[in-house]
């Protein structure tokens, strides 16, 4: 009886401790924001051992596309049986996955033209310092990377090519590039009856928010220092933007992955690049 007894014990702790070891999603998480005056949303992926373990993790900054909103990642996504499974078969090291929400209030990353909804700026003054102050997270360049779909991969260019001293890979998917003309992007304005306050700003915001704009003007050792993976399906609408962004990378001798698989604009063409994200940047994480 005490060997069955004893059989039993050993059964329930390595039930326990298998359990313990599971990943962990939360998402529905929020954040109070005074640069947006308003309670916001995210929501984060902790890997297999994060409650029972007492290191320090990397982080991914995970952005969600149009329409969709933080659990967009979770519930299309499967980002946790998938980053479960990289990690089980050491395709992806463990890490932290952030993925905020930017389709409340006004819907995108970035501040608006007038400077009065700066989505932006609670990013990287509010939401980065809270949650790398919550969660077991290695805090600087080497263990930070970005990866996004659509409006979220246009949000993951522009954001490192704004801080690349904050990233040490980025990962756009399906991106949302913005290279319209300036002449494009004032009528653009008008049509959206957007009543732009100070002029002299337009030119300042459109070089800022315009794809090959930023890789005409930005430093080039700056944008080498981050890694870059894009990828885009061969039947995406947006494929023709993310192909002037790889050539003009090309041209400015900076190094990048590109990828141009067979798909279209789907969370089934996303789910199979999240694999490929996972380990691209973890291998930013080690140790060369």
């Amino acid at each position: 009886m005490s060997r069955y007894i004893l059989l039993c014990l050993n059964l329930l702790f390595i039930s326990l401790t298998s359990f313990a070891q599971e990943s962990k999603v939360f998402d529905e998480l929020t954040l109070t924001s005074k640069i947006l005056n308003m309670e916001r949303k995210y929501a984060v992926y902790l890997p297999p051992g994060y409650e029972t373990s007492q290191r320090s993790y990397p982080v991914l900054y995970l952005l969600h596309g149009g329409g969709d909103d933080q659990t967009g990642w979770v519930q299309f996504g499967e980002v946790q049986h998938i980053a479960d499974k990289a990690i089980q078969e050491g395709k992806a090291t463990a890490m932290i996955i952030v993925m905020p929400d930017a389709n409340t209030g006004k819907r995108g990353y970035f501040n608006d033209v007038n400077n009065e909804w700066r989505y932006e700026d609670f990013f990287f003054e509010e939401l980065m310092p809270a949650v790398e102050k919550k969660y077991r997270i290695k805090a600087e360049k080497r263990f930070r990377a970005i990866a996004g779909l659509s409006m979220g991969g246009g949000g993951t260019f522009f954001y490192a090519m704004h801080r690349p001293e904050l990233f040490s890979s980025a990962c756009p998917l399906s991106a949302s590039l913005r290279n319209a003309t300036f002449e494009e992007f004032k009528q653009g304005l008008q049509t959206n009856k957007v009543e732009v306050k100070n002029e002299s700003t337009l030119q300042p915001y459109y070089d800022r928010h315009n794809a090959l704009q930023q890789i005409a003007l930005n430093d080039i050792e700056k944008m080498k220092s981050v890694k870059w993976f894009f990828d885009c399906g061969d039947d995406d609408f947006l494929f023709e933007g993310n192909s002037l962004v790889h050539i003009a990378m090309k041209k400015k001798e900076i190094p990048h992955e590109f990828r141009i698989r067979d798909g279209g604009h789907t969370w089934t063409y996303w789910r199979t690049s999240l694999p490929e994200v996972l380990g691209f940047v973890s291998d930013t994480f080690h140790q060369k």
